[in-house]
C-alpha cells in the first residue's frame, strides 16, 4: 500500500491533517465484531443479497457510532481487471462521494472464486473509512496518508477481534510512503 503524494495546492492543509489523525475512536462493545462474523458467514453462502444485507448492518451501526449520514452499500460479484502491457490492477472497493455510495466486490477477478473474508472486510472499512474522511472529519477530499491507513486498519482490527498492529513505514520518492510490511508483521508476533 502506497500513500499519495501530498498535493502542492489548497488540499495540501486538509492532507496534512489526514496524516497526523492517527488513531480513531472505536466502539467499546462487540456490536462491530458480531456483525463482521455475519458478514463472514454470509460470504461463505455466496449469496451476494445476504452479504449486502450484512454490510448494511455493519455500515448502520458504524455510521450511528461515528455520528455520521449513513451510506450504501453495493456488492457485487467478480473484481474489476484492468490488464496493460507491463502490469495489471483488480479493484477492490470504491467510494463515491456525490452519492454516499460504497461499492465492494466479492469474488475474485480471475478465478471468480469468493475473496477471503479479511481482504473483503478491510477493504469495506477502507472504504467507510473515506466516508468518515468527508463526513466527520471534513476533508475536502479523501487522500491515502499514513493517517488514513492507521484508521482503516484500526476499524478492521477492532470489526474483526483481532489484535492491532503497529504499521512501521518507509519513505518512497516524490514524498510517498509505503508500509513495510514484514517489519509489521514482525512487530506482532512479539
Amino acid at each position: 500500500m502506497l500513500t499519495d503524494a501530498a498535493p502542492r495546492d489548497r488540499d495540501r492543509e486538509g492532507f496534512l491533517a489526514s496524516d497526523r489523525i492517527k488513531a480513531l475512536a472505536l466502539p467499546h462493545d462487540a456490536r462491530l465484531p458480531a456483525i463482521a462474523k455475519s458478514i463472514e458467514s454470509a460470504m461463505r453462502s455466496g449469496k451476494s443479497k445476504d452479504v449486502r444485507r450484512a454490510c448494511a448492518e455493519f455500515l448502520a451501526a458504524t455510521s450511528e457510532f461515528y455520528k455520521v449520514p449513513d451510506c450504501g452499500i453495493r456488492v457485487l460479484a467478480a473484481r474489476p481487471l484492468r490488464v496493460r502491457e507491463r502490469w495489471t490492477t483488480e479493484f477492490f472497493g470504491d467510494y463515491t462521494p456525490s452519492t454516499m455510495l460504497i461499492r465492494v466486490w466479492m469474488r475474485t477477478a480471475v478465478r471468480k472464486e469468493i475473496t477471503s473474508f479479511g481482504t473483503f472486510l478491510s477493504t469495506l472499512c477502507h472504504e467507510f473509512c473515506h466516508h468518515l474522511d468527508l463526513q466527520k472529519f471534513g476533508f475536502r477530499d479523501s487522500w491515502h496518508t499514513r493517517g488514513f491507513y492507521e484508521r482503516a486498519a484500526a476499524l478492521y482490527h477492532h470489526a474483526r477481534g483481532t489484535p492491532p498492529k503497529k504499521l512501521f513505514w518507509v519513505p518512497m520518492t516524490g514524498g510517498r510512503w509505503r508500509i513495510d510490511w514484514p517489519r509489521t508483521n514482525r512487530s506482532a508476533l512479539r
